[in-house]
């Protein structure tokens, strides 16, 4: 079973990484710093599995941190990359595909009237962020302690012990000039929300928050949250964003704005839209999408974006899912696991709250519950480090941090559930008391 000790070749390979990349990895969560040791370096992958370069055979609950909502290398997506590449990789030129992917986008995500690809959901953020501000003329605007919204330097902002202040960086680089407008709030917590427009109602630009949270683990939204910040930025003119990067097309196909049905006024898209690949999006009214460039003034560009095998991955990915239309199949595998996972933990006495939506899921090592920022970071992280090693030396293997999400997809079946079932119960039992 893998550990650090049966695992030499990823060991090897990630002191040979260390050498020539920063921290050994090319984005910090995969460096196992949350659990400690080494990463598994993956060789490949099929349906709801990871095989390592030790030849481990590992239970996926990452899929890639949300796109493979149908499992690697499904058959229509592979053959779909194959025959955009039989034709080249990139034109720096318009194709068909962009308006296709787009058409599909608009018609399934109920709130978003024009779209436009870029190459990652960081940017994405960015660009809704820059155009809301360029759309009302204002500077100001508000985030969620918690809530990621990938590295742009105005969103690297946490609040301070959840009070209603101005942001300070939480990244070293980023000046505190690009912080300055940023407000950073509890999430979940109205009376904050409206505290904050009542003092600077005529100087917010924009909300941009997670309607549904994966990045301090999942957490929901408390019944009257979304639609508080619905009405508040209606109320005073500011634009509210939904961060859909990694719900979109997850919680439902038109995202959590289908499910728990409140409107953004624009959505950023990523990971599953791409199927695997690279790729962003930000879209919304009509009306302020006309504000980008070359329609409008607000500057927003990019070599690869609407990348021809990217663009076919995605158009393959949402055709699939709209014709399988899987996501109760998901739901309920999600529960029987969760429910499993909860009942494995009381049997073995360990605490945990555990919460899930859709195919997304997070087990907190605490009682809970969990609302916000501040009572995620109450869990008990080196218990969760101990059982995720638990899990993966029994060839399961969780999102590396107590604070992210786990993710289903269509090809985790019953065998699958019933692995990491079984992996559970034994890594439970010993986790110290």
């Amino acid at each position: 079973m893998p550990s650090d000790s049966s695992r030499p070749l990823s060991q090897s390979a990630f002191h040979r990484a260390r050498r020539v990349i920063p921290g050994g990895v090319n984005s910090p969560a995969r460096a196992f710093g949350a659990v400690g040791g080494h990463p598994s370096f993956i060789r490949r992958a099929d349906g709801a599995w990871l095989e390592d370069i030790d030849g481990h055979r590992l239970v996926d609950f990452i899929g890639s941190w949300g796109p493979q909502i149908l499992g690697h290398r499904h058959p229509a997506v592979v053959a779909a990359i194959r025959d955009a590449l039989d034709s080249g990789t990139s034109y720096g030129a318009p194709t068909e595909l962009e308006s296709e992917l787009a058409e599909l986008v608009v018609a399934a995500v109920p709130s978003i009237e024009k779209v436009r690809m870029v190459s990652s959901g960081t940017e994405a953020t960015m660009s809704a962020i820059r155009m809301a501000r360029g759309f009302t003329g204002r500077s100001v605007i508000i985030k969620f302690a918690g809530c990621y919204h990938g590295h742009v330097d105005s969103l690297l902002v946490q609040a301070g012990s959840g009070a209603l202040t101005h942001g300070h960086p939480s990244s070293p680089g980023v000046p505190e000039g690009c912080t300055a407008d940023t407000l950073a709030l509890e999430f979940n917590d109205v009376d904050q929300l409206r505290d904050a427009f009542r003092r600077q109602g005529d100087r917010l630009a924009a909300v941009i928050l997670e309607p549904v949270v994966g990045n301090m683990g999942l957490v929901m939204p408390e019944p009257g949250f979304l639609e508080a910040a619905r009405e508040l930025c209606t109320r005073h003119g500011a634009v509210l964003i939904f961060d859909e990067v990694m719900t979109g097309f997850r919680l439902a196909y038109g995202g959590a704005q289908e499910r728990l049905g409140v409107q953004p006024d624009l959505t950023t898209l990523g990971k599953i839209i791409g199927g695997g690949l690279p790729v962003g999006a930000y879209g919304g009214r009509a009306d302020i999408m006309q504000v980008v460039s070359p329609d409008g003034p607000v500057y927003q560009a990019g070599t690869l974006s609407g990348n021809p095998l990217a663009m076919a991955s995605g158009i393959a990915t949402l055709t699939t899912l709209k014709s399988l239309n899987p996501y109760d199949q998901l739901e309920r595998r999600t529960a029987a696991l969760v429910e499993g996972l909860e009942a494995a933990a009381a049997e073995a006495g360990v605490e945990v709250w555990s919460a899930r939506c859709g195919s997304m899921f997070t087990v907190f090592f605490q009682t809970g519950p969990v609302r916000n920022l501040t009572e995620a970071l109450r869990s008990d992280t080196p218990k969760f480090a101990a059982f995720f090693h638990g899990l993966l030396n029994r060839g399961v293997y969780f999102a590396c941090s107590q604070f992210e999400a786990n993710f289903l997809s269509v090809a985790h079946g019953d065998a699958e559930i019933e692995a990491t079932l079984a992996a559970a119960r034994e890594a439970l039992l010993e986790l110290p008391s």
